[in-house]
């Protein structure tokens, strides 16, 4: 197998930063909360990326921010994929009165931007990790139920599964044996894209103080806590915009070589 150059840079650097969010505590040269300088001190041999707005270490703040950041992004994915695929499928399958309930609250959900939604929500509620994850896992599944539930209207009339159908095959079977695999192909390009929506909106909503608290560290908190330095010519709050950027970059060359691997599967068996 061939893996494409795009490809092997996506995977280089998604698999750095998954590997230093795992092994954080052990590469991590100080203290989460350590202060260890001056305030905003530059890049030196001791502080590889300077120091942050308090004297921290902002090296350390990064690894444990980008920690933070794709534990949250991932597990929301997850939750987002898991809820909203299983949703989609089974309103195409089962169709009537399932169906129309199921969309019309999606419906309802959509038409409230997520940003504004989450913030009335994590304003009356505890801001957890997990009440993060739920709520942005739970507002985001309604993107993957409607093409979910798109793709699998159109594959729910293809003769193999009008076949398994006449063979009495439950629905359980159709959704996850017929339909699923066939639904491959633009869930996989989707996963990819609401990853990297979920980095930038838990980015966004630390930055606006309904994220990740203090002292916990993610890298759209890192922005806001050094923010003003940039008026002072300090880069310590462009460093996470720019883990952003090329991380959102590698996940999306990663899912772009997916998609073209799975195209095959889009049209059905024989």
């Amino acid at each position: 197998m061939r893996i494409p150059i795009s490809a092997m840079i996506g995977l280089f650097f998604t698999g750095l930063y998954f590997f230093i969010a795992i092994f954080a505590p052990w590469l991590a040269p100080y203290g989460l909360t350590e202060a260890v300088g001056d305030v905003w001190e530059p890049a030196s041999a001791t502080h590889w990326l300077g120091t942050d707005s308090i004297g921290r270490d902002l090296l350390t703040r990064m690894i444990y921010g980008g920690r933070t950041t794709i534990w949250i992004a991932t597990a929301a994915t997850i939750l987002s994929f898991t809820t909203g695929a299983v949703l989609g499928l089974l309103a195409a399958v089962v169709g009537g009165w399932v169906d129309q309930l199921l969309s019309r609250l999606v419906d309802l959900l959509m038409a409230i931007p997520s940003l504004i939604f989450a913030l009335v929500v994590l304003s009356v509620m505890p801001v957890t990790i997990t009440v993060l994850i739920l709520v942005m896992g739970l507002l985001d599944s309604t993107r993957v139920y409607r093409l979910a539930r798109a793709v699998a209207v159109d594959i729910n009339v293809m003769d193999y599964v009008e076949a398994a159908k006449l063979r009495g095959e439950g629905r359980v079977w159709i959704i996850f044996r017929e339909i699923l695999p066939n639904a491959l192909s633009p869930l996989v390009a989707e996963m990819g894209l609401r990853f990297i929506f979920m980095v930038l909106f838990v980015s966004t909503l630390s930055f606006l103080g309904l994220g990740v608290q203090p002292p916990a560290a993610d890298w759209g908190g890192i922005v806001k806590e050094n923010k003003e330095g940039i008026v002072y010519g300090i880069p310590a709050a462009l460093v996470p915009a720019i883990a952003i950027a090329t991380l959102a970059i590698s996940v999306n060359l990663v899912a772009d070589w997916i998609l073209n691997r799975t195209t095959s599967l889009k049209g059905g068996r024989g």
